[in-house]
């Protein structure tokens, strides 16, 4: 959970995101983060609402400019030192997009995601 509440490594190892900041806290944790996503097929800044619990952290999105939603969570299991991790992520844009095409996004958004923070976790 320390990885992921890290926002300003956030561009070490989450595809193509230039920039995390942090906008507010609540209780020692981001509140609400600013992000500057910067692909080569979308680019966006957009800010995330953030809710914490200890083995659960989900957002969702308070203003975009090209995104209209995304919605998602990160659930951590642990035992055995071990800890499985759980990604969920619903986007949806203001561009137009069959949902075959955004459910493929989608899922490369949670693949890379995944593979990277398990980089940055091991390494």
């Amino acid at each position: 959970m320390a990885v992921i509440a890290d926002f300003a490594a956030y561009p070490a190892w989450v595809d193509s995101l230039e920039r995390a900041t942090v906008l507010s806290e609540d209780a020692g944790r981001a509140d609400e983060v600013e992000m500057v996503l910067a692909h080569p097929l979308f680019s966006d800044t957009y800010v995330l609402a953030y809710d914490w619990t200890p083995a659960r952290v989900s957002w969702r999105l308070v203003r975009g400019g090209r995104l209209t939603a995304m919605d998602g969570s990160y659930v951590l299991a642990g035992g055995s030192g071990r800890t499985d991790v759980t990604y969920t992520l619903a986007v949806d844009t203001s561009l137009p997009m069959i949902g075959l095409l955004r459910r493929k996004a989608e899922k490369t958004i949670v693949d890379g995601a995944l593979r990277g923070l398990k980089r940055r976790v091991e390494g």
